[in-house]
């Protein structure tokens, strides 16, 4: 029995990764959101500025899972941090450890680049995911919420539209 096989993604992997990609839009039931293309993902791990880095799980030589991860950085820390963007393992692989792996290679690599934490985020419906984040050591932190601007909110924002109408409160009409 081959035992699996962790590994930095290569650029021959982006096929593989993409469809995984694709999986996890599904699980997560956001598939309207998916835009990402091949060659997007090719240029975000590969490219001359690539901003992204991926490992790959693999069991008898097919990639069944992958973490795609990038450094931020704290100002309270003074230092950057390692932040995990997808965590994906396909459901006939899941139970046999390939999720912990891939989170302590990567809390390992955190560590290695001296990163003053390692975060990302859970739909707060996936009480699995929570589980077993809570179990690896991982707080859920309650009083903090994901910010977005995308689309033509984002537009508007940078000054290429209207300006939102904003209410007393804030809160835009």
């Amino acid at each position: 029995m081959t035992p699996p096989t962790l590994r930095a993604a290569a650029p021959a992997d982006v096929g593989a990764l993409f469809a995984l990609m694709r999986e996890l839009a599904e699980f997560e039931k956001l598939t309207h959101l998916f835009v990402a293309t091949e060659d997007g993902v090719r240029d975000a791990l590969f490219g001359p500025r690539a901003p992204a880095e991926a490992l790959v799980a693999e069991v008898h030589g097919r990639i069944v899972g992958y973490a795609l991860y990038f450094h931020n950085y704290s100002t309270f820390l003074g230092r950057r941090g390692l932040y995990l963007e997808d965590l994906y393992v396909q459901p006939a692989q899941r139970g046999g450890g390939l999720g912990t792996a891939m989170l302590r290679r990567l809390a390992a690599l955190a560590v290695e680049r001296q990163c003053g934490r390692f975060e990302w985020t859970v739909l707060d419906w996936n009480q699995p995911a929570i589980d077993f984040y809570e179990k690896m050591g991982a707080t859920v932190l309650p009083d903090w919420r994901v910010v977005r601007v995308t689309d033509d909110a984002l537009a508007r924002l940078a000054g290429a539209g209207p300006a939102p109408q904003t209410t007393a409160g804030g809160i835009e009409r």
